[in-house]
């Protein structure tokens, strides 16, 4: 889920969105439109967060899929990328909750 993808490579380098929507050039509506996957993001919208966290697109599109089919036929075929995909995935969503304990503080 590109969405999903999106939004935590934004949680992981602790940007609030109206920064990330300053830095991407788009509004901060926008960014949040396609972190709620209520907007696809464009290939060039995609671009733009690759350049912002400095990955490759094939990066965000491989974090993107693990997260929407995380027992796909590919991660059967490498059970090693699942397993690293998987612990990834655990850890950004831990880092979301703590970041977000952070912010009530």
């Amino acid at each position: 889920m590109i969405s999903e993808a999106l939004r935590l490579l934004r949680v992981f380098h602790d940007l609030k969105q109206y920064e990330l929507s300053e830095k991407l050039g788009i509004s901060k509506s926008h960014v949040s439109e396609i972190e709620n996957g209520n907007r696809t993001p464009s290939l060039d919208v995609i671009q733009r967060y690759a350049e912002v966290f400095r990955v490759p697109v094939s990066s965000i599109m491989f974090f993107a899929e693990s997260i929407e089919s995380p027992s796909s036929t590919v991660s059967k075929s490498d059970p090693g990328k699942s397993a690293i995909s998987d612990k990834i995935l655990g850890f950004l969503r831990w880092l979301e909750t703590r970041t977000e304990v952070e912010d009530l503080a």
